[in-house]
């Protein structure tokens, strides 16, 4: 199991707006992201940058796969973090959106930065689709359900020292909210219905750390039942195929992270593979060649 992060409160909560008073107003090339494609929180970022087409507007700088500070951060942040918060405790964590005009750190706060990127920088068109009118909470509960339901209980599953009733309960409450996101896909394409919207950005980043992370810790048993869900599976391989979401998949990346942080045992479902993502990603470069 993964160890529990130090930074549970995001140190920065800069926003994006759109009055030039404000200090930090969008403008082109003036932000910069810096994301390691290990995190799902910087995951999810990368995906819903490239979504909103901005690799031409607010550039990305790659950290590498695993943070090379106490504590899970990173020693090129040290001079953003300082310069925004003189002796900063803390540990020099990703993701980051910084003001190249300050050098200083606008955020740290990843779902502030996602609606940043969109109502800010993506065009009217792209940020109606991410997030169409009258689905704030929709996508609000489905984040819940993916953070609680999902990644909170799926390592409570993995944990060895459990008790039976408690491991039970965990299991049920992960396998209950896979259960609703099946049933969301019997009857449309993508999560909320036939567009893609940021909820399937989460939803499908979850399914990638349960895949590629958790599973590592879950017996054999249980993963039989997490992926006996195949509505779901097929989804996720299917986004994995798409060219916002499968480029950004570092598959070696994640798995470093999760062996230097994991405080855990391995178990059986370890050798249970839901999803070939190597495969379900170079689908994209199939089709994209193809004559």
């Amino acid at each position: 199991m993964s160890a529990t992060p130090s930074t549970a409160v995001p140190s920065f909560r800069g926003r994006i707006g759109c009055d030039m008073r404000s200090g930090h107003y969008a403008v082109p090339h003036r932000y910069r992201l810096h994301l390691s494609m290990s995190c799902p929180h910087c995951l999810q970022i990368a995906i819903t940058h490239s979504l909103l087409g901005l690799g031409d507007t607010l550039p990305v700088t790659l950290l590498p796969a695993v943070p090379d500070t106490p504590g899970g951060g990173y020693s090129a942040l040290r001079p953003l973090y300082e310069a925004s918060s003189h002796q900063h405790p803390g540990p020099t964590v990703a993701p980051v959106l910084s003001d190249n005009w300050t050098g200083r750190i606008v955020s740290t706060h990843t779902p502030g930065i996602l609606r940043d990127l969109a109502r800010q920088f993506g065009d009217g068109g792209h940020a109606r689709r991410l997030h169409p009118y009258g689905t704030e909470e929709e996508i609000k509960a489905i984040g819940q359900l993916c953070e609680q339901g999902i990644n909170e209980a799926a390592q409570r599953a993995g944990r060895p020292t459990v008790y039976d009733s408690a491991h039970d309960t965990a299991l049920s409450a992960l396998l209950g909210a896979l259960d609703s996101l099946e049933q969301r896909l019997s009857c449309h394409e993508y999560t909320l219905g036939g567009q893609l919207t940021a909820a399937d950005v989460q939803v499908w980043v979850t399914l990638v750390q349960l895949d590629t992370v958790h599973r590592w810790h879950l017996d054999a048993a249980a993963v039989h039942r997490i992926a006996g869900h195949p509505r779901l599976w097929a989804y996720a391989r299917r986004l994995a195929a798409h060219p916002a979401f499968g480029p950004h998949l570092d598959l070696d990346s994640i798995a470093r992270r999760h062996h230097v942080r994991c405080r855990g045992l391995e178990a059986a479902g370890a050798a249970v593979q839901i999803v070939d993502w190597t495969v379900a990603r170079s689908r994209n470069t199939a089709s994209t060649t193809r004559p």
